[in-house]
């Protein structure tokens, strides 16, 4: 059985409709896609990461996904050229400044590989289990470079995670205000999309 969380599929209806209407992507790695697996008892928390148009990705970028409750010991899976590092209270970017629960660990993913020059290509998927099946909005940071400029990018978007111990659960008919506010904003992209289709 495979869980598909409600913001996972509001992040790639965004990030389809901004494709949609050709306008590039600001932000640096994203993730466009959370799925949670019950596995052996545990769940498995798999993260589908991209890099967007006009970004680059070369050794020491990285990204964290901070308050990753109930992680299980060893459980951390990468792509090749990946590491992972766990620590509670990661230091953000220079200028962000993430929630983060210094009870909860933090999961950093590093790159190692060569040069990737270029955006608009899947990273593929990362994952950790967790003894926690709920989910909690969490944040998600990352830094690396953009392609035409050089400028190194630091992002935050929201995201999920394992609901660490205390946390209040958000029940999935609810949306959070930030959820409601980007859905208002995807709506005029959307009639755009489909006048200029109708119009070719």
């Amino acid at each position: 059985m495979i869980r598909r969380t409600w913001i996972a599929r509001l992040v790639v209806a965004a990030v389809a409709v901004l494709a949609t209407t050709a306008t590039p992507a600001k932000a640096g790695i994203i993730p466009v896609s959370v799925t949670v697996t019950p596995e052996a008892g545990n769940f498995r928390w798999t993260y589908s990461i991209v890099l967007p148009t006009d970004m680059k990705l070369q050794s020491g970028n990285y990204f964290t996904i901070y308050d990753f409750g109930g992680l299980v010991p060893g459980s951390i899976v990468a792509p090749d050229g990946w590491s992972a590092s766990v620590m509670n209270a990661t230091t953000p970017p220079v200028g962000l400044k993430p929630t983060d629960d210094p009870n909860a660990p933090d999961i950093t993913f590093t790159y190692n590989g060569p040069i990737i020059p270029t955006g608009q290509v899947g990273l593929g998927n990362f994952w950790a289990v967790s003894t926690v099946g709920n989910s909690a909005v969490t944040e998600f940071v990352a830094q690396n470079p953009q392609f035409s400029t050089g400028n190194i990018d630091r992002n935050i978007v929201e995201t999920i995670a394992p609901a660490p111990a205390g946390t209040v659960i958000t029940p999935p008919g609810v949306p959070e205000p930030a959820t409601l506010a980007l859905t208002a904003l995807g709506l005029p992209l959307i009639a755009l999309a489909r006048r200029r289709m109708k119009k070719a």
